[in-house]
């Protein structure tokens, strides 16, 4: 671990904080919008918890995790789409709440919540399973195909816990037009495999014997 890691890591977990913090209760108009803050500690009390122990136990995938700079112009509009629909989306969800829209039960806001919980432990075992983890699209040296564990059942596990954990967001905010927005993510994520794939399959050895062994990208027997 590095001074300049460690402040790195804060500073975006900072900002991470605030900026969902302004775009949740700033339309919401108060800080008494309960959804708002039950979704800030789900979303960011296990993310600073994974951030200390990458620090410590792998601070170089940690450092791979901050890096989200693409390279390549496809993947760049992958990355503007995915921040609109997250910048509408809690808007919406903010906007729900202040003008008493359609609020959804208490019940699906907590069904909501233990799916999203269950989505990161997903993701943290997609960690320590691949620690070639990138947040952009690259084959790094001496990588190699992963193909056990959660990569035996799907080819794309990270990107299978983010969709259950980014479409069970607006359910936690109790906003089913927030939710509507959300809906453009699966298509979003799948422009972004297809593009991934076409990297891995001419550039990663081993690739291409890998699909025909797992045929499935996102969800098991579906796609």
């Amino acid at each position: 671990m590095t001074k300049e890691l460690f402040i790195q890591a804060i500073i975006k977990f900072t900002l991470g904080v605030v900026l969902v913090g302004v775009l949740v209760f700033l339309p919401a108009g108060t800080l008494e919008f309960l959804n708002g803050w039950l979704f800030m500690g789900v979303l960011f009390v296990p993310m600073f918890v994974a951030g200390i122990v990458l620090m410590l136990k792998n601070p170089e995938l940690l450092k791979k995790r901050l890096q989200a700079k693409e390279k390549q112009s496809e993947q760049n509009l992958v990355v503007k789409l995915s921040g609109l629909m997250f910048l509408v989306g809690f808007i919406i969800a903010g906007l729900n709440y202040r003008f008493d829209w359609y609020t959804l039960p208490l019940a699906v806001s907590i069904v909501a919540t233990i799916l999203f919980l269950i989505a990161y432990l997903l993701y943290a075992e997609v960690l320590r399973e691949n620690t070639y983890l990138s947040r952009t699209i690259e084959v790094q040296e001496n990588q190699k195909v992963i193909d056990t564990g959660l990569y035996g059942i799907v080819r794309h596990p990270m990107y299978s816990a983010t969709l259950l954990l980014f479409m069970a967001m607006p359910l936690i905010l109790g906003s089913i037009y927030s939710f509507i927005v959300f809906l453009a993510y699966p298509f979003i994520i799948a422009k972004r495999i297809r593009n991934e794939e076409m990297v891995l399959t001419n550039e990663l050895k081993g690739y291409k014997e890998y699909k025909e062994k797992v045929k499935y990208r996102l969800i098991p027997f579906i796609w």
